[in-house]
């Protein structure tokens, strides 16, 4: 069985153009820019204005976190801040966690985020043992959803407008990707 302390350590990953570093308090300010963008928001799903403070916070904390994995995705070759990704919300007994990932808007239509997904998926599938790993991503970002599909996440259900953004009401698609569908993976 998985321990509930999974993710108390912290790994550093790295890929062909990305390398997946825990989230600390050099990352704030670019975290910070990034969280101020507003087609940022939008795909996110984020009402709350977060202060530099706060994420100043929030990074520095992230290595002391045993039940969360926060990295921040840096470009390999420069050290870049390209965006910042989750694995958090372990349920041991049924081997399940929640992914989230979100890029610097120019981060996007690059492959960053699917190279940064997949390392993030071989960790918790082949390091942590994971079996499931559920996202959620808004219906208005197909863009995001075929990202996703190509990591190997399936729709698996839909929450009926479950985000209110700019007056209107958007569905939510739950996503997850099982270990057994990925190659070489087990079931």
């Amino acid at each position: 069985m998985i321990d509930a302390t999974a993710l108390a350590e912290k790994p550093v990953l790295t890929g062909a153009r990305v390398r997946l570093v825990t989230l600390s308090a050099r990352h704030a300010a670019a975290f910070h820019a990034a969280c101020q963008d507003p087609e940022t928001r939008r795909l996110t799903g984020t009402h709350h204005d977060f202060t530099r403070a706060e994420l100043g916070t929030w990074c520095a904390g992230s290595a002391d976190r045993p039940d969360r994995l926060d990295l921040a995705i840096e470009d390999r070759a420069t050290g870049d801040f390209l965006g910042e990704l989750a694995l958090s919300r372990i349920d041991p007994p049924n081997a399940h966690g929640v992914f989230r990932i979100a890029l610097v808007p120019e981060a996007t239509d690059r492959g960053i985020g699917s190279e940064a997904t997949r390392l993030l998926l071989d960790y918790a599938f082949d390091r942590v043992g994971l079996h499931r790993v559920q996202l959620e991503v808004y219906d208005f970002n197909p863009r995001a959803r075929r990202a996703y599909e190509k990591c190997g996440f399936e729709v698996e259900g839909r929450m009926r407008e479950a985000l209110h953004w700019d007056g209107a009401w958007y569905d939510v698609l739950v996503m997850a990707a099982l270990r057994r569908g990925r190659a070489g993976g087990e079931g």
